[in-house]
């Protein structure tokens, strides 16, 4: 399937990246609809696929942190995920529990030996896998902190990452935040805003704003205006850069609507009992 457009094709979506930096996108995307820039970060948000440690077997832990606390902290230790593609999914892996694969091992064993306080940082955690490794912002940073331990304390793990995505776990999601606006105007009046005096003083406009005018309140107004320019902020947490993450989920888009052309070209292939509720067709 060909789905490409030609270069100077006028009704092609159109792309401008006003900003971009090591953790943030700033772009415009525009002449599109709504439901696509929708979707796009929908799929940014929950269906680009990472790693994140998702077992924790514990061998020793006497800090003051219980077991399952501690599990979900090292679940939600951002990872670096450039090499996520090159892993199954734990469901299409043919291991009994886990494997290379599938899979990447981290191994952590601390003993507070010293009186004081022993702070436990990510970066301590050591990686099967030298491209999955805890995101480090720089080379003097140390991670996120698991936990702090006092003398006599000691803590010995051993953890499985696997690849997933954020609509299984909020864990797997490469983005803090995406940022969506459109019609910062409110030309199309999407939006009712409630306010006490003046719109415009308990509103203001935001940097978005510039880009476009706005209407003539006097003008009539066009019930059949749709937007056609959407804004987007992307930032994320370190797995992953932004402009993969926006690569990565219109590849997902564009697979999604090649499976359903697929199923509607071979309708035989598809699963007989698909459209049945316990051996009872759907009216």
């Amino acid at each position: 399937m060909n789905g490409s457009l030609p270069v100077n094709d006028q009704s092609a979506p159109r792309v401008r990246i006003r900003n971009l930096d090591k953790n943030n996108l700033d772009f415009v995307l525009s002449n599109t609809s709504l439901s696509v820039a929708n979707s796009l970060r929908r799929v940014m948000i929950a269906e680009v696929p990472t790693m994140a440690i998702d077992l924790v077997e514990f061998y020793e832990n006497t800090t003051v942190l219980a077991d399952e606390y501690l599990a979900h902290r090292l679940g939600l230790v951002p990872l670096i995920s450039h090499t996520a593609e090159k892993f199954k999914y734990t469901r299409d892996c043919v291991c009994a529990e886990y494997c290379k694969e599938c899979s990447v091992e981290f191994t952590l064993h601390v003993k507070c030996t010293e009186p004081g306080t022993r702070v436990v940082y990510s970066s301590e955690l050591i990686s099967s896998n030298k491209n999955v490794v805890p995101v480090l912002e720089s080379e003097d940073d140390r991670g996120v902190i698991l936990v702090k331990m006092r003398k006599g304390q000691e803590l010995n793990i051993h953890c499985i990452a696997k690849k997933g995505v954020a609509k299984e776990h909020a864990k797997w999601s490469p983005c803090s935040a995406v940022g969506f606006e459109y019609d910062p105007h409110n030309n199309l009046r999407h939006s009712d805003y409630w306010f006490e005096k003046s719109v415009k003083d308990e509103w203001p406009l935001s940097a978005n704003a510039a880009e476009e005018l706005e209407n003539d309140p006097n003008a009539p107004f066009d019930f059949k205006a749709e937007p056609t320019t959407f804004y987007f902020n992307v930032e994320t947490i370190g797995s992953l850069e932004p402009q993969e993450v926006v690569k990565t989920a219109t590849r997902v888009i564009q697979e999604k609507f090649g499976d359903l052309q697929v199923a509607l070209e071979n309708p035989q292939d598809s699963e007989p009992n698909a459209n049945m509720d316990d051996g009872e067709p759907w009216v």
